[in-house]
């Protein structure tokens, strides 16, 4: 008999040689049927997979992560098998689950593919599917599978890094290919299919290697999934964030600059100093202080840090300077800087906790392919801080940045998220640095501080920062999108490495605690995934511009004048729309700026001193008369109750 533990930490026994869907079976019909894949022992199994030693088991359904990476890896075989089919003499090369669907790497020789042959794919996808063909895993020989493959370079290279005894084939149907596993039971689950693109794509991702062509996918267990995503896909590209920058006029690129280096324009720097106020004024109430370092630093700062060592090859490369053997790095990260800060003078314990922040700009070399708008770039501005307190500080130093970044959050409508504790990898800790004891440590205390908050948390291994844990907050957007924002680390190693103390109670010299904090994570990022949420229509307070005054003729010029300095010396962001066109075409451009309020000036408001009011989107509602005392209260009530309500 084995010990199976579940999810809930119910402990089941059952016979040595039990599968994923027996055990399904035992808890219930209904589960046996949704289940597709499985987990056990935090490694990917089949459902058919026989399981001979105690462990503990995950199901997956198509609901979960787990399900869908087995469905689209899964569907990534049937694909290839159809793409042999229709392009004889192809060479298959990897086929993984990404977060939305999966793709090939093919290379097509003197072959192509293009989007008139994908309705063909699909359909010969989904007759192979009805046939409901068993994914079955099967070990061989590494001298076998490199005769199967000896006319496959890309497969060739795969299996020669593998070591024998660990390979495994996939088959389904007449289709067999080189897979370490993770499948559904069978191709008949697969009800709907869509291929979504082709793109180049060196092999291995190195730009000296042959380019191959990429052919995406995804697909579903209903037809009405895949309509419904295909909606959904329609709505993200009305909300790219690069489309609405362009058109909001908030940021720009420019090949002379440099691919990945945004530049702000007036309105987006704007935006982006709201943003940076906001948080400020919040720090301060919180006992932060404000600091500034340079962009650079050099190398030896990184190396002590560990930074070097695990991010150097992703860095821009060393400034040399004229000073023999001196270097210098544009800087990668501020907690370096911010230790050394800390390390400018002596504290004692009654000093503590220092909480410093920093809006610092920092530098990686991102690879050209994986730039993205604002979303990946090779400069970024993180509203970081480091608070140095000390052991029994932690805990509520912790759940403080929890609050700020939940007021953070909720004065930026993210309500929708979840916090993922990201721990260590407990099977390859040679990528981190740090004692075991430290790791622990810091690892309850996030665990801790998370569970007395009452937060919807997950547990993610492998994805803890090489210094710390961290409690990263998943954000669903609007569209249901999960992105990663605000984060919190707990770190007992770099005040190790950069030998910070205090002076104790006891009069001995202490080791303080390290918190690493940024809610937004970078101003860039944080501001794309805003720009989407919104689709563009940020909060009342945030807005570039709040107010658009348009009036009827030139006749009201001056009228419009005094109603922009009454609003302006109220701080209410206002434009002056005074050009020679209808009030109609004034009306549609500022409804396209996206600007919530329109004030509409002729001779009844003139005579009256009052303003004509007109909200975005209510167009068919008509326009409300109010004085312009009114409307100020109006925009400042609204702007304090967005901000108040959520204020910790």
């Amino acid at each position: 008999m084995i010990q199976i533990t579940l999810p809930d930490g119910s402990v089941k026994s059952f016979e040595i040689g039990v599968t994923p869907h027996e055990v399904a079976l035992s808890i219930s019909e209904g589960l046996a049927r949704n289940v597709i894949s499985a987990s056990f022992n935090n490694t990917v199994v089949e459902t058919v997979t026989p399981l001979t030693k105690n462990g503990s088991l995950v199901l997956f359904t198509w609901n979960d992560e787990g399900g869908k990476k087995a469905f689209w890896h899964s569907t990534s075989h049937v694909m290839a098998q159809v793409l042999e089919e229709m392009y004889p003499g192809i060479k298959l090369t990897l086929g993984p689950a990404i977060a939305s669907g999966f793709y090939y790497d093919v290379d097509f020789e003197d072959q192509k593919i293009t989007e008139a042959d994908f309705k063909k794919i699909e359909d010969r996808i989904l007759e192979i599917s009805k046939e409901k063909h068993e994914f079955k895993l099967r070990p061989v020989s590494k001298s076998e599978a490199l005769e199967v493959y000896k006319n496959n370079v890309y497969k060739t290279e795969l299996i020669s890094n593998l070591e024998d005894g660990t390979i495994t084939f996939c088959d389904h149907s007449n289709f067999t290919d080189l897979c370490r596993g993770g499948h559904i039971p069978n191709t008949g689950i697969i009800k709907a299919v869509k291929i979504m693109s082709v793109a180049g794509a060196y092999w291995r991702g190195d730009e000296k290697n042959k380019q191959l062509t990429r052919v995406y996918g995804i697909s579903f267990p209903k037809q009405k999934d895949l309509t419904e995503y295909l909606t959904l896909l329609e709505e993200a590209k009305r909300r790219d964030h690069r489309r609405l920058g362009k058109e909001l006029e908030l940021f720009a690129f420019s090949a002379k600059v440099g691919q990945g280096l945004p530049l702000w324009l007036p309105k987006g720097a704007a935006l982006r100093d709201r943003l940076e106020q906001f948080l400020k004024k919040a720090q301060k109430a919180a006992g932060y202080e404000q600091v500034v370092t340079p962009h650079i630093g050099q190398k030896e700062l990184y190396v002590t840090s560990g930074h070097y060592a695990k991010y150097g090859a992703d860095s821009f490369q060393p400034i040399h300077t004229p000073a023999d053997g001196e270097e210098f790095l544009l800087k990668p990260m501020n907690c370096p800087h911010h230790c050394e800060i800390y390390n400018n003078k002596p504290w004692s314990y009654k000093d503590l906790p220092k909480r410093y922040a920093e809006f610092g700009t920092v530098y990686r070399y991102e690879q050209s392919g994986e730039l993205h708008g604002l979303t990946r770039v090779r400069g970024f501005t993180q509203d970081d801080a480091h608070i140095f307190c000390m052991p029994e500080q932690l805990d509520q130093e912790f759940k403080n940045v929890i609050d700020l970044v939940l007021y953070v959050f909720g004065a930026l409508g993210f309500e929708n998220f979840t916090a993922q504790i990201s721990l260590r990898d407990p099977e390859n800790k040679e990528k981190y640095i740090g004692s075991d004891e430290n790791w622990k440590k810091a690892e309850d205390a996030i665990i801790n501080a998370a569970k007395d908050k009452g937060l919807n948390t997950v547990v993610e291994y492998g994805e803890a920062a090489f210094y710390g844990p961290k409690l990263d907050f998943m954000v669903k957007d609007a569209l249901g999108r999960s992105w990663q924002l605000g984060t919190i680390q707990v770190d007992y190693n770099l005040p190790e490495r950069f030998d910070l103390s205090y002076k104790g109670a006891d009069n001995e010299l202490h080791r303080p605690v390290m918190i690493h904090r940024a809610p937004f994570g970078s101003m860039e990022r944080f501001i794309a995934i805003l720009i989407e949420h919104t689709a563009g229509n940020f909060p009342l307070w945030l807005m570039p511009e709040q107010v658009s005054i348009l009036s009827l003729s030139e006749k009201y010029e001056n009228y419009a004048k005094k109603v922009l300095q009454l609003l302006e010396n109220n701080e209410i962001r206002t434009v002056l729309d005074n050009r020679n066109e209808t009030i109609g075409k004034k009306i549609r451009d500022a409804e396209l700026s996206k600007v919530p309020f329109m004030i509409i000036l002729g001779d009844e408001e003139e005579k009256s001193g009052n303003i004509s009011v007109r909200k975005r989107g209510e167009g068919g509602k008509g326009n409300q008369q109010m004085s312009i005392e009114d409307f100020v209260q109006l925009i400042q009530k609204e702007v304090d109750s967005t901000l108040k309500k959520f204020e910790v």
